[in-house]
């Protein structure tokens, strides 16, 4: 049968996370059961789980399918997961496409927003942080993100996996009240990506030092880390397959 890409962006507030789980509203159990009537049942791999509250504007499935009008689906998944989800673009892939393990790279998005007074219109979508950042300093500790490093201290472990990850570039910039990092990488482990955030506005609030990021990552000890930030903020921007590179926005350069 045909191999199958969708492009899919979605609002994650509604959803208990991306996977399949019993009983609960999840991402792929919408996609999956808009498909239905198209591929008689498909199952669906994705680049990347997202957990309960974090959002995609570039996220990939892929799926094998007999034969279909492209087109004509791409219109009827969208009448059904409106608003929550959009299936930006499917298409025909190789048949030896999947959207997990053919990716050679990941990239996301954290956005805080950082004044004194929260903003109803972004709660969805940022983590309010009501103390002022200092960003030169949050960008001085990402050196010891960037590179390969056993991530230990940052990373939710399950099954034993390894927490080894290369970090293509991690860098912060402010837009007014807006604060937002990027990152970029192969893969990464649960909740890497939120942890960095909580331990980066730690530093931005002076409570730690940015060297003390190369202490604690170095000691692979995650009672040291600042906790989690809240999944709001978080959006899986960009997946990337062979030969293109990875995007990454220019103010991260």
């Amino acid at each position: 049968m045909p191999t199958y890409r969708m492009d899919v962006a979605y609002d994650g507030s509604s959803f208990f996370g991306y996977g399949i789980q019993k009983d609960v509203l999840t991402v792929q159990g919408e996609l999956e059961r808009a498909l239905r009537p198209h591929t008689g049942g498909a199952s669906t791999q994705v680049a990347g789980r997202t957990d309960r509250g974090v959002h995609a504007s570039g996220q990939v499935v892929s799926f094998a399918s007999p034969e279909m009008d492209c087109a004509y689906v791409l219109r009827s998944l969208n009448r059904q997961l409106a608003p929550d989800i959009a299936v930006l673009s499917l298409v025909e892939e190789d048949d030896d496409f999947h959207a997990r393990f053919s990716a050679t790279g990941r990239a996301y998005i954290y956005r805080i927003l950082n004044r004194s007074i929260h903003d109803p219109l972004k709660t969805a979508m940022t983590w309010h942080v009501r103390d002022e950042l200092d960003i030169e300093v949050m960008n001085d500790a990402m050196q010891f993100i960037e590179g390969e490093h056993d991530f230990a201290a940052l990373c939710r472990r399950y099954r034993q996996r390894s927490t080894v990850r290369a970090i293509e570039w991690a860098r912060w910039h402010r837009d007014k009240d807006e604060v937002r990092l990027s990152i970029g990488a192969k893969a990464f482990c649960h909740q890497m990506v939120r942890s960095t955030a909580a331990l980066s506005v730690a530093v931005g609030t002076n409570e730690l030092a940015a060297r003390d990021v190369g202490d604690i990552i170095a000691k692979g000890d995650r009672s040291l880390t600042k906790g989690v930030a809240p999944p709001q903020g978080l959006t899986l921007v960009a997946v990337s397959y062979a030969p293109d590179p990875l995007p990454r926005p220019t103010w991260s350069l």
